[in-house]
């Protein structure tokens, strides 16, 4: 059997801690119960603390680990709960840190959830490799770990010994994930189809709201997005919003990278992508329509986007989380 330790941390979010170890759990269990067949467990699940005393969860649930940390002896797996208050979890988690990398450099598999990738991200273990976390938490990721290759629109990333997931739900994807890697598809089948958890999602787009990055310097820049904000619906021509603000297009184009991290036009096709989205939420009617109202005459071009940006098609978005 596989050992996994799940590391519970003050003030995580309970599922990111007891989800995953439900799968692992019944991997080999609950699919042989139901079918009648002896149970073959494939992984021994425990959960660790940094000293062993029971740990409060952000909904002010008690989890009470296994043992600490430092008393686990070997272990395949370590995998890392989504964090709150960033910030302030980093600078108390010195020792947890320490014996993260300390373990990989045993041999030890560490996997993150959420938010969790700012952790291991901060043992540097993560430094050239591809990483995701909540999409949320992008900006501010990238701001603190620019030598990490984020991708934020996978679910999950696996660099071999180190894999992350995105947000919450994306916890449970991995843990299958890992369980396909660890034991083979047959049993990652049978224990998907045992727990009704649907196998080989692989994006987060569709989920995650565009970020309208606004905190930096460039105040003329700031005015420019906010203009693209108020005429999307306008066929716009950048070498008129460039003039509009005092600049020539090489001047605008260039500024407004460095300031967002996008060009002009991607920056434009973000919005027009979420506000159709919002519509789509809402409302019925035609795509055609719809990518007329958003200044769009080729409908077809429109959907190559919307599709680029969220990984569904049009009808597949709306299908997923229009109202009832």
């Amino acid at each position: 059997m596989k050992k996994i330790s799940i590391l519970a941390i003050h003030n995580t979010i309970a599922t990111s801690v007891a989800g995953p170890m439900d799968v692992f759990f019944q991997a080999g269990q609950l699919w042989n119960h139901i079918n009648g067949v002896p149970l073959e467990p494939h992984f021994d699940v425990e959960i660790v603390s940094t000293n062993g005393a029971p740990v409060k969860c952000l909904n002010n649930i008690y989890i009470k680990p296994h043992r600490a940390m430092d008393e686990v002896d070997k272990t395949d797996l370590i995998l890392i709960p989504s964090i709150t208050d960033i910030e302030k979890t980093i600078n108390h988690s010195t020792e947890i840190l320490s014996w993260l990398a300390d373990r990989h450099r045993q041999g030890t598999n560490i996997a993150s959830v959420c938010t969790g990738a700012f952790l291991l991200a901060e043992t540097g273990l993560l430094d050239g490799k591809t990483a995701t976390t909540h999409w949320g938490f992008v900006d501010l990721f990238r701001q603190r770990y620019p030598r990490v290759l984020l991708k934020p629109e996978r679910l999950i990333t696996d660099e071999d010994t180190l894999y992350c997931a995105g947000a919450l739900s994306a916890g449970i994807d991995l843990s299958f994930y890992l369980v396909e890697k660890f034991c083979g598809h047959e049993i990652a089948i049978q224990c998907s189809k045992a727990l009704l958890h649907d196998m080989g999602r692989h994006t987060q787009a569709p989920y995650s709201v565009f970020s309208f990055q606004k905190k930096h310097a460039d105040e003329a820049i700031r005015q420019a997005q906010q203009w693209l904000e108020n005429n999307y619906t306008r066929q716009i021509d950048m070498n008129d919003v460039a003039k509009i603000h005092g600049m020539s297009r090489r001047t605008f184009e260039r500024r407004f990278k460095k300031a967002t991290g996008d060009t002009p036009l991607l920056y434009l096709q973000r919005t027009r992508v979420e506000a159709a989205k919002r519509v789509m939420e809402t409302q019925r009617g035609t795509f055609e329509e719809l990518s007329y109202l958003l200044g769009y005459e080729n409908s077809s071009h429109f959907r190559e986007i919307f599709k680029r940006h969220t990984g569904l098609l049009p009808t597949e978005y709306q299908h997923k989380f229009h109202a009832a």
